[in-house]
């Protein structure tokens, strides 16, 4: 299919949305419907370890989103970090998996399914990702109308900087610091353990930052050097 003719489709996908949600959520749910997909989400991403989630299609790729961002793994992180598109089996029970521990717990959510990571490219490089949950092992387009969509998303959003809501980014690179000065850690370890906290407690990474920024949460280690959560009421 051409490029006028894809861009036909998405401006379709597009008056059809609710015209009164912010850009970034029309663009999402208007490319879950040309793509064919359940659920979409898009994610910016200035360096593949920092990414901020700025519109999902509904609360099952909410769901997503936040278990890839706690764990660390998933096919967002390896389509950001090696700039192609990454398409991984939910986890049914009857394969094995590039992203087990991603899989397992999202096949958890949605039960079987595949679940595609488009790099979206702006001036020659890559500047988030466009994730795309399916029920069938293809989208409704081929491998090169689905990077074509995908890029003119990611110009599209370039557009629009000022509507994203960076506070949730700004607040897990402050409780990163934090963690880092509390345990004299690497920022890399730091960011582990807050992850891992946020998995233990099937909480976001987010609610998990603003614990510690509030003071709320604090780490600190053991006798045996071992880290433990202390946790206070007053700030």
């Amino acid at each position: 299919m051409g490029a006028s003719e894809l861009l036909e489709l998405l401006s379709r996908a597009l008056s059809r949305v609710d015209g009164g949600l912010s850009l970034p959520a029309r663009l999402c749910e208007a490319s879950a419907t040309v793509l064919g997909a359940r659920s979409a989400a898009l994610t910016v991403a200035p360096t593949a370890d920092d990414r901020l989630t700025v519109s999902t299609s509904d609360g099952l790729a909410a769901r997503i989103e936040g278990l890839g961002e706690v764990l660390g793994e998933g096919p967002v992180q390896l389509a950001l970090s090696e700039d192609h598109i990454v398409v991984s089996g939910v986890d049914d029970g009857r394969g094995e998996l590039d992203f087990p521990v991603f899989s397992h717990a999202v096949g958890a959510i949605t039960g079987s399914g595949t679940y595609h990571a488009v790099p979206m490219h702006a001036g020659g490089r890559v500047i988030g990702v466009l994730s795309l949950l399916t029920s069938s092992r293809v989208l409704a387009r081929g491998p090169e109308d689905v990077q074509f969509l995908a890029d003119t998303v990611g110009l599209s959003l370039l557009g629009d900087l000022d509507s994203l809501v960076w506070a949730p980014r700004a607040e897990v690179h402050q409780a990163t610091g934090m963690v880092t000065a509390q345990l004299r850690v690497p920022p890399g370890d730091a960011l582990a353990v807050l992850r891992a906290h946020a998995y233990a407690r099937s909480t976001t990474l987010d609610d998990v930052a603003d614990e510690v920024v509030t003071r709320r949460l604090v780490f600190a280690y053991d006798e045996a050097r071992v880290v433990q959560s202390l946790r206070t009421d007053d700030p």
